[in-house]
């Protein structure tokens, strides 16, 4: 029986880290992405993937909350994922911008 118990805490680790590298996956990725991907808005998605971490932190693996998590975030990784990825950028936000950029957009000096 301990070595069902060792297996079944590896893979509720496994659970946690998954969900937990979905939610940050799509935290880092921009919002207009998901509009243009056509996909669920942002907020949407990272709702679903937090509550699909904290139900993995606390229940275990042999309840079906934690099987609903990871149905919520296999749809992400299968589905949103490739579609935000497969946009120009691969739908992250990006930080810095180029030197020649305003506020609203590249300064091309009026050409």
């Amino acid at each position: 029986m301990q070595g069902f118990a060792g297996f079944m805490w590896l893979l509720s680790m496994a659970l946690i880290v998954f969900s937990g590298f979905a939610l940050i996956d799509a935290a880092t990725r921009r919002e207009d992405a998901y509009r243009a991907a056509d996909k669920q808005t942002k907020p949407f998605w990272l709702i679903i993937l937090a509550i699909a971490f904290v139900v993995n932190l606390i229940f275990n693996i042999l309840s079906f909350l934690p099987i609903i998590g990871l149905i919520a975030t296999i749809v992400y990784m299968v589905d949103v994922r490739p579609a935000l990825r497969g946009l120009p950028g691969g739908g992250r936000s990006s930080r810095r911008g180029s030197s020649s950029d305003g506020p609203y957009g590249p300064w091309n000096g009026g050409r």
